[in-house]
């Protein structure tokens, strides 16, 4: 029971349930920037570019049987080894272009809060000369 109650107390500190909700939002938050890259970026970048598609990129590690045909799925499917380095390719490419994406939002994220942010409280400017002076003569008379 000891363990339970410690368990329960370890995961109801507020550290813990914050975290859990930041990994919950950010799962749904990363579904919604992968939608964005391979829904509406990649289609663009890939008709003013080319086709950025790599996953048929492959090299046969050994001979392929008779009547198989050479396509990916086809020769997985029959148990040929391959190197696929064409979705290794494509996955990359993903990644920078979905972490460019996201760097592109948190930069927006923070110039926002930079032109709200309340401007900091101006230094106190120096005091006019003739109301240094005064001091001066006032902290005079009291010697």
């Amino acid at each position: 029971m000891a363990i339970l109650k410690e368990f329960r107390e370890f995961a109801l500190k507020g550290n813990v349930v914050d975290l859990a909700v930041g990994v919950i939002i950010g799962a749904a938050f990363g579904k919604i920037v992968e939608s964005l890259v391979g829904d509406i970026i990649m289609p663009v970048v890939g008709a003013i570019i080319g086709n950025l598609d790599f996953s048929n990129l492959f090299v046969v590690l050994r001979t392929v049987p008779p009547g198989t045909a050479t396509t990916l799925d086809a020769l997985k499917k029959a148990g040929v080894p391959v190197l696929a380095y064409g979705s290794f390719l494509t996955v990359a490419v993903n990644f920078l272009l979905l972490s460019f994406v996201i760097f592109m939002l948190v930069k927006q994220i923070n110039r926002l809060r930079r032109a709200h942010a309340e401007p900091a409280a101006a230094a106190p400017s120096a005091p006019p000369e003739d109301i240094v002076l005064l001091r001066e003569i006032r902290d005079s008379l009291r010697k």
